[in-house]
């Protein structure tokens, strides 16, 4: 596995909002609050909502850049050291978790995608798990966006960070592209892996027919990347390998704020950064993943840079504080709001 090129800038943010709303039909236009109506005329996607609330939702600012995180969904998953430090015994992962106030038997996952709106273009990070995660109460990417009054057809660029299900599940609405005016950007190394028939007959055959499904009939309107490569101005992409085959983060900066997206670099906000060196289950390259672990993670902390986290607690953004040979994540609280 190749190693990571990642360079060093500086980051804050700005506030915060949670969203409260009444269900509707989404159009258009977002007609989350109560007594509000959608804008017919305009509508080119329809989604039935049932929910009386939105998922959660959290805003804030990056210079002149706005940021909305959505909660895609959130899931009990097993037994931590089945995933977590599996190179080590059960019984020191769990002392780890003890000493962070964390059940031994059991963690949640979220799943946090990301939509920048620079002013120019609306720009999506990941896109959940789509209608394939509906029925076990996630796939509500869609439905969030809505309520912070934004509309799939919003949306100018989608962005994957690499090509896991619970990143591409959103791609697809009813077999037809769910984000119909966009454009893709994915890593070139990311996507010939995928899509490559050497995958049939291995345990990355799933992920294959994934990739197929969602990702390859876009393929004339996609992007290719790789390391320093600008999705936009001001936003960067940066190999970040292991996890996958070609996993990528992105340096986000605007009126000299900085914000870095992670992606799943780290998984678990205790296990993935306070051991970094840990192995975890679904890295794929698990040397690869730690050693960019301890890049990335080094560069934030360095930096006393903010960063987003695909799995992170949700918002899902903070800062990492080093600590011994591992770190400390740090929640964002008012800094975002000054």
């Amino acid at each position: 596995m190749t190693g990571t090129g990642i360079g060093r800038r500086t980051l804050l943010g700005t506030a915060g909002l949670t969203v409260l709303a009444a269900p509707a039909i989404i159009g258009n236009r977002a007609a989350f609050a109560q007594g509000s109506s959608n804008d017919s005329s305009k509508a080119s996607s329809n989604l039935a909502i049932d929910r009386v609330t939105p998922p959660d939702l959290h805003k804030f600012k990056v210079g002149s850049f706005e940021v909305l995180v959505v909660k895609d969904g959130a899931r009990p998953s097993g037994v931590p050291n089945e995933t977590f430090g599996t190179n080590q015994s059960a019984e020191t992962v769990g002392a780890l978790l003890s000493e962070n106030f964390l059940p031994t038997d059991q963690f949640v996952n979220g799943f946090s995608p990301t939509l920048i709106d620079t002013g120019s273009d609306v720009i999506l990070f990941d896109t959940g798990f789509g209608q394939a995660g509906r029925a076990q109460g996630a796939g509500r990417l869609i439905e969030g966006m809505a309520a912070a009054g934004y509309m799939p057809a919003d949306v100018t660029i989608v962005v994957l960070t690499h090509l896991h299900g619970d990143h591409i599940g959103g791609l697809m609405e009813d077999g037809k592209p769910a984000f119909e005016n966009a454009r893709y950007v994915v890593g070139q190394q990311e996507y010939d892996f995928w899509t490559d028939a050497a995958r049939v007959g291995t345990p990355a055959e799933g992920g294959h027919k994934g990739a197929l499904a969602n990702v390859k009939p876009l393929a004339e309107k996609i992007t290719f990347i790789g390391d320093g490569a600008d999705v936009v101005s001001g936003i960067t992409g940066m190999a970040a390998f292991g996890h996958s085959p070609g996993h990528m983060i992105f340096n986000v900066e605007s009126a000299g704020k900085r914000l870095i997206l992670t992606a799943d670099t780290a998984n678990h906000f205790v296990l993935s950064l306070q051991r970094p060196e840990w192995e975890v289950r679904f890295d794929m390259d698990k040397a690869a993943a730690a050693a960019t672990r301890k890049k990335v993670f080094d560069m934030v902390s360095t930096d006393k840079v903010a960063f987003l986290g695909y799995h992170m607690p949700f918002p899902a953004v903070g800062y990492a504080e080093k600590r011994d040979t591992g770190y400390r994540f740090v929640p964002k609280s008012y800094q975002f709001d000054i």
